[in-house]
């Protein structure tokens, strides 16, 4: 489970050196950092580093030969941003992978919506996305959560003026509360905090809701879906 976690991380924000020898990782996250470095058993510490425009990054870099084969082995490679493919996960892991991936470059995304048809009415919408810059990755993960455990998704094509194509998996509505109670399948499984703080209502049976709602009618598919049933 952390190993295949580790590697969601290391194909989204971790990078081979072209040496054959050394890794490394870098996220605005610290706590990150040092989940891969303890999924990892990695030994060396972070350092935070300086961006540009004044923020904070926090980075380990770190060398072994073994590790680095085995990655390569699984199909991360040096420089893989837009060459990155179908890696090696067993399908037993495989909610670990695509959690360290979201963790990396991935969104939980969850905001009130007032503009819905009915007035007085909130609409809750939640949204789990990933970003690569690799289509064939993209597309991997998506027909495969779809064998897995029938849950499609969309990807969608953007560029920015001067830049080569961004690629974004997206789940919305009932489908990302079905990626989010799979891949947070235990308490004890790493991840990342607060993207896993955002997820947390949504992680009781579906179609839950309070006998006793207070404030303003809250409406919307959330509260409209009938739970899986066992088996």
């Amino acid at each position: 489970m952390e190993v295949a976690y580790a590697v969601g991380l290391m194909a989204t924000d971790g990078n081979l050196a072209g040496d054959r020898r050394h890794l490394s990782f870098v996220s605005r996250d610290a706590d990150l950092v040092e989940t891969l470095r303890r999924c990892l058993r990695v030994t060396t510490e972070a350092r935070a580093i300086r961006t540009p425009r004044g923020g904070t990054l926090f980075r380990v870099q770190w060398g072994s030969r073994i590790l680095y084969d085995w990655l390569l082995a699984v199909g991360l490679m040096p420089a893989k941003s837009r060459k990155l493919g179908a890696l090696v996960v067993p399908e037993a892991y495989f909610a670990d992978f695509f959690r360290g991936c979201l963790d990396g470059d991935g969104s939980v995304l969850v905001y009130t919506d007032r503009t819905g048809l009915k007035a007085g009415y909130v609409y809750e919408r939640l949204y789990v996305s990933l970003v690569s810059a690799s289509l064939p990755f993209v597309e991997w993960i998506r027909t495969t959560i779809q064998r897995l455990i029938g849950v499609a998704g969309a990807v969608h094509r953007g560029v920015k003026p001067g830049h080569r194509p961004i690629w974004t998996l997206r789940y919305a509505k009932a489908s990302s509360i079905r990626i989010l109670r799979w891949i947070y399948h235990s308490p004890g499984a790493p991840c990342l905090a607060r993207k896993r703080a955002k997820a947390e209502k949504f992680l009781s049976p579906l179609g839950s809701v309070s006998r006793h709602p207070v404030g303003r009618p809250r409406a919307g598919w959330l509260y409209n879906i009938e739970a899986p049933r066992p088996g």
